[in-house]
């Protein structure tokens, strides 16, 4: 026997509507275990999605780190190299230099001309500053200048030299130089007062 065929105490015959209703029921029932599993779900993909994003800012935050620190390291070891052979460039410009004033040692031991030997100063000297020159080194002007404290250093006043030479160069003690347009070494002179 089926459902169908059970009869009620009025005499009716069950029909498909109390079976829609089990059926909606059960849908019912369904909907409301579904809807609860999905505001579950909806609570747990908010975390979920939360969680994921933190896990891959967390990485790119380890990446840029590492990146940063390789970055700094990096930029250390090629400064302890500048530091350590920044000069190459200036010693090997030198060096020939080096090479001729030898040359003129071991030559002025066969002669005695003084002449020779001054000219070949002179011409060892003329090389040197053409080369100091190629390094951006020049000398501080001091032939009747005005006295500048920021190339000059006073290290003598002069009295009585006049009102023309007041606050002029007298006389230069020791060159000054500068390496592209800095002040290395400031000129040692003697101003008139």
């Amino acid at each position: 026997m089926t459902e169908k065929d059970i009869n009620i105490e009025d005499g009716e015959t069950l029909n498909e509507a109390p079976v829609e209703d089990t059926d909606k029921e059960a849908e019912a029932s369904e909907n409301s275990e579904n809807s609860e599993e999905s505001e579950n779900s909806e609570e747990q993909d908010p975390l979920e999605k939360a969680q994921t994003e933190i896990a891959e800012l967390k990485n790119q935050l380890l990446y840029k780190v590492a990146e940063f620190e390789n970055y700094r390291k990096r930029t250390l070891k090629e400064r302890a190299e500048l530091i350590l052979n920044g000069g190459e460039k200036v010693i090997t410009a030198i060096l020939p230099i080096l090479d001729d004033m030898e040359r003129a040692i071991e030559n002025g031991a066969k002669t005695d001309d003084p002449e020779v030997l001054r000219e070949g100063m002179n011409l060892i000297h003329q090389k040197f500053m053409k080369t100091l020159e190629s390094q951006g080194v020049s000398k501080i002007d001091t032939e009747n200048a005005d006295f500048d404290t920021d190339l000059h250093e006073a290290v003598a006043m002069v009295p009585g030299m006049g009102d023309d030479k007041k606050g002029k160069v007298i006389d230069c003690l020791q060159q000054g130089y500068k390496l592209n347009d800095k002040v290395i070494r400031h000129a040692k002179v003697a101003v008139g007062q």
